[in-house]
């Protein structure tokens, strides 16, 4: 019953009321972003979700359009601002995935919405990380973040879509508001955010 039913029921009580509780937080924060940043304010990409059904996530704008000669975008660390890396290190830059949770595009946990490019990549285990709605939040994400390898963040991912419960959820987001005020597991371990998703091709053939 919680995972067909009451799980949706929370996600819009709780985004709902989150986004009236919240909303001078995120004009002020957009405001910052516009000062800073530029337009356009609110990053928009498409993600899959549930059934790896694909949606529009909204985050806050944390990097810049910085380009090189040939108008390439310039490294994710070039690009990421100090005021982007405190957006992200507070994870403020979330904040508009609220509405997606409200609409019902995501969750408050589940795995995080990656890449539609991984898609392809994704062993037939992996594949199980979208059988349940993306989250705001993530039982990988309480166990490292950007700090874990893919393979055991897809593993974390896989576990929880097989162990959802009403008591997983809360730990989770118990443990999210641990993270966030110590800052854990922002970084990948050799770049500003977490590296490419390469795939377990080569793995497999070994």
């Amino acid at each position: 019953m919680y995972r067909h039913f009451f799980k949706r029921f929370l996600d819009i009580l709780l985004s709902g009321c989150a986004l009236i509780v919240l909303s001078p937080v995120l004009l002020i924060v957009a405001v910052l972003v516009r000062t800073k940043l530029g337009s356009p304010v609110i990053f928009c990409q498409e993600r899959p979700g549930k059934d790896e059904k694909i949606f529009k996530m909204y985050k806050f704008r944390s990097m810049t359009d910085a380009r090189d000669e040939n108008g390439e975008l310039l490294p994710d660390e070039v690009r990421l601002t100090k005021f982007g890396r405190a957006l992200r290190s507070t994870s403020l830059d979330e904040l508009p995935e609220l509405w997606n949770i409200f609409k019902g595009d995501m969750s408050i946990v589940g795995p995080r919405p990656l890449l539609v490019k991984y898609l392809p990549r994704y062993n037939e285990e992996q594949h199980h990380r979208h059988d349940v709605m993306p989250g705001l939040t993530g039982w990988a994400q309480v166990n490292g973040r950007n700090a874990l390898s893919w393979e055991d963040k897809f593993r974390l991912d896989v576990w929880y879509s097989e162990h959802v419960s009403f008591l997983l959820d809360v730990k989770v987001i118990l443990l999210t508001v641990k993270c966030v005020l110590h800052h854990e597991g922002i970084n990948g371990a050799n770049s500003a955010t977490m590296e490419e998703f390469r795939g377990v091709m080569e793995e497999t053939i070994n």
